[in-house]
């Protein structure tokens, strides 16, 4: 799985190169999330770090920032899928 220095075009290489590694990316992720244990891997994503609370009263204030974290990976997901169902 690229990383992101693979991500990221070096001084010298073609900036193309780098697309076509998110694009490839991008279309991975929206062949795995579309399957249909895809879907339902997509769906348990969203039960169990999406549709709860970021922040509950009396926690310690950086739990906030962990399950923001969390969600941030599926919208990260989701983002990549909408971009490759437009390439």
């Amino acid at each position: 799985m690229p990383g992101w220095d693979e991500l990221e075009a070096p001084v010298g290489q073609d900036i193309r190169d780098a697309q076509q590694v998110r694009d490839d990316l991008n279309r991975l992720v929206l062949r795995v999330f579309t399957s249909e244990d895809g879907a339902k891997l997509m769906e348990w994503l969203e039960q169990a770090y999406v549709d709860v609370p970021v922040a509950v009263p009396g926690a310690d204030p950086s739990y906030a920032f962990f399950a923001d974290g969390q969600r941030s990976v599926v919208r990260d997901i989701k983002a990549r899928i909408s971009h490759a169902r437009k390439l």
